[in-house]
Parts: structure tokens; sequence; C-alpha cells
């Protein structure tokens, strides 16, 4: 965690500093890019003491400790939950003593939606009770459930193919993993196309290129016209499995029970902190994770470990002193797994002074060992953005690369602001943590947090 929050934190305050103008502008400076250099290398001992006290000094391992307490204490953090709430509160109260600038709470309204009791048991061929996890904003079933034949596909165009077969049934989703990106349009979608063609209930391999038997959770959307039916994930083992039986033409029944309930949408608040630039306080460089989480795990790395090295981005610089010349802004986002709720709101709050934003960061892909830094923005912005990078020489971090994203920054970038993002080793879901499939894997080697996503 604290290779990826030097990362960060070097990003965010050498940037701060450098270049008067907001590199959102096309022309970034009147100055030429030989005296932009000359000024971010004069940062050089900068960089170091950021290093040296993330690494060696007092602040070593302050980021995961006070992660560690706030998801010990409070645990999940589901959107709409009295848990959420908590560790806003905190969070807020956290922020004020340690003396951050214009700390305050921005309300926001955000979906309620509650798991309730849940169960799959296959009846036919044989008796086998199945791990499952209630996809985000699903319906529930009748209290006795749904009992109903199965057809399985691998693909929407098979579904589309076997139409005729669907009315009536549960469709179960084996499709093959290709990436994350590419392969949680099934979670997303699936409960929609199974019931454009009848389906009763739809159930979705868990998006993730590995299981131990652990089901996925997610959000999965609904779409106006189309009638709403129950769907939940099942781990990649049943999936597998009830494919096998399917294409030996056995008869597969399901009865499914979940008791998910949506209720009106929650007050919640996202969570703000500043270090106000000293010459251009207008300008802003936006760090930021998110705090919610889903229900069936602590959340310590969805994204708790992201919200926490955006803190201590801040913490660092404060501890040293330092007062860039750009405001530093915190932001810690409330309703993130539903869809970025809680920061299209904020970017319609503050649109308005769009070209005021000189970057936008998140960190939302896990806190593993980085490799360098995802970028969105102008070649001009990149080649600063590269001289920056190598300051963190000596903890081998000094990697640009391009299309960086996230979902409660990419209404940002979309309006063409800047954006970075931390690279982590790995970007697969290889094992997963907190609940729900991530962007990230740790590729054989054990994960911090929570091991239920």
């Amino acid at each position: 965690m604290k290779f990826l929050l030097l990362t960060f934190v070097g990003v965010v305050h050498l940037l701060s500093l450098s270049s008067g103008k907001t590199i959102y502008k096309n022309d970034i400076s009147q100055r030429s890019f030989q005296e932009i250099k000359e000024e971010i290398a004069s940062y050089g001992d900068v960089a170091k003491a950021i290093i040296n006290l993330a690494v060696y000094g007092k602040a070593q391992n302050r980021s995961y400790e006070r992660l560690a307490l706030l998801v010990d204490t409070v645990g999940p953090r589901p959107s709409g939950s009295k848990s959420l709430e908590k560790a806003i509160q905190i969070m807020h109260q956290n922020l004020q003593e340690e003396g951050l600038e214009n700390v305050h709470l921005e309300p926001v309204k955000i979906p309620h939606w509650e798991r309730g009791e849940e169960s799959a048991v296959m009846l036919e061929p044989r008796i086998h009770k199945m791990a499952i996890l209630g996809l985000g904003s699903s319906i529930g079933t009748p209290p006795e459930g749904i009992t109903a034949e199965v057809l399985v596909v691998t693909s929407f165009e098979e579904l589309q193919r076997r139409a005729p077969e669907a009315r009536g049934k549960i469709v179960v989703y084996n499709q093959p993993y290709v990436n994350y990106s590419k392969t949680v349009q099934y979670r997303v979608q699936g409960s929609v196309e199974a019931a454009k063609v009848g389906a009763v209930a739809s159930l979705i391999r868990s998006v993730a290129s590995f299981s131990i038997y652990s089901p996925h959770t997610g959000i999965q959307e609904y779409q106006d016209g189309v009638p709403k039916i129950p769907t939940a994930c099942i781990t990649v083992e049943d999936a597998e499995m009830m494919s096998r039986m399917a294409s030996r033409g056995n008869r597969i029944v399901i009865q499914l029970k979940m008791g998910a309930k949506n209720y009106p949408d929650a007050d919640s608040f996202n969570t703000v902190a500043e270090i106000i630039g000293s010459k251009y306080p207008e300008q802003v460089v936006l760090v930021s994770g998110h705090l919610d989480s889903w229900d069936v795990g602590q959340g310590a790395m969805d994204d708790g470990g992201g919200a926490f090295i955006s803190w201590e981005a801040l913490s660092l610089i404060k501890d040293l002193g330092l007062r860039p010349k750009r405001t530093l802004r915190l932001v810690l986002w409330t309703a993130e797994e539903q869809g970025g709720i809680g920061a299209f709101q904020y970017y319609q709050l503050h649109k308005a002074n769009i070209s005021n934003y000189s970057l936008v960061m998140e960190s939302d892909l896990g806190t593993f060992l980085p490799s360098g830094l995802q970028f969105t923005g102008s070649e001009k912005a990149r080649t600063i953005v590269e001289e920056v990078m190598s300051l963190l020489q000596p903890v081998n971090i000094t990697q640009v690369f391009r299309a960086g994203e996230g979902t409660d920054i990419n209404f940002w970038i979309q309006a063409g602001v800047p954006d970075a993002g931390e690279d982590v080793e790995k970007r697969e879901p290889s094992c997963t943590v907190d609940g729900n499939a991530n962007w990230y894997s740790c590729s054989g080697k054990q994960c911090g947090g929570s091991s239920k996503n």
C-alpha cells in the first residue's frame, strides 16, 4: 500500500506545484518545456522527503492502520445503510481533527437496496444447494420462491437463437471469461436480456477467471419497458457443472428464493477536505476513492484502500508543512458501487467550474504493487506527468500508461479534464475481494482485505 500511496501523493503534490496554468488548457503554459522540466527537477528533495516519510518515517503503515480501524469498527458499507453513514461521519470527524481545510459534507441522494435471505437449490437431476449472491438492485422472488427449469447459454447470441426455449425458464449464463470489462456485460445486462425472451429469473456465472466456489456480487441494471426478474450470480463451478449437464440432455430444475428489496433513495454525503493552494487556490487537483462497499465483505480493498491512500496523500503533504500552488481536494465518494451515483451528483454541482479542474484522480484498482500511472490528457500534459513520475525513481514507479479511467471520475474525463490513476501489477480478477469482482488480481499472491469478492 505504501508504494501505491507514493505514486498518488507524488503526482498529486508535484503536479499541484508546477506550471501556473491548469493542464486542462490546451496551452499548458507560455513557458518552454525545458523551463517546466527544470522546475519539476527542482522538487527532487520534496519527492525524497515524501518517500522517506511514507516508507521509513512516522507515517509508515499509517494508512493501513487507519483503514483497518475503520473496516473493523464499521464493517460493510452498502449504499443506503446506517453503516455507510456511520463511516462517513467518522471520516468527516477524522479529517476535521487532522486540521485539513474546508472539511465538509455535500448531501446527495443514493439508492437503498437490501439483499435479504437468498438461496438456490438444484432439484433435478440431483439435489444440490448452490452458493449465490443476489445482484445489486435485483427484485426479490415471491416468498415461496421460483421453481423452474433451466436454460443454459454461453452468450447473448445463443440466448437469441434459443429464445423460444427460454419462456418460463431460469436462464443460466455460462459465459466464457475474456476480461472484466468485456465479460461484466453479462452481469449488468443479463437479467434484461433474459426477461426480453420471457425468462422468469437469471443466474450469471461470476465475472472472474478463477474461483474457489465463491460467487461475486455487483450492480445490475434494469431497463424501462422490460419486465424486472430476479437475478443473482453463481459460482464458476456451478455454471460449468450445469453446462455439462445440459450438454448431456439432463433436465435441470432450480428453486430460487431471494428476499431482496429496493427502498426509496436515502440521504447520504460525499466527504470533502482540502489543502488550499497558495497561488492558484481556484485551481483544483482532485484525488479520490469511494467509501461505500457491498454487504458481503469489509470493503477493505473495494474501495477502503483507495479512499485511505487518497486521504494519506493530503496527510503526508500536511505533515511536511508543504503548501502547493493549487488546491488539493480530497473527495470520498458515496454509492460508487451503484454506478457512481454520488460522483455524478458532485459533477452536476461543480461542472460549471470545470475549467478550474487541472487533474482528477481516483484509486479503485486495489492497493497492490503499482507499476506506474494511467493517464488521459494531451500529449503536452503527458510529458509533464512523465517528468513528475521520474522523481519516483527511488521506488521504481515511473511508467506512464494510457487510458486512465474510474467510475467516479469518468464524468470529468468525458468532459475533457485530464485524469490519472494507479496502474497496479495485475488488473484482471484472478482472485477477488470484498464480495464483488474487481479490476485487479492477486495473480497467485495473497490478497489484502476480505477474500469474498
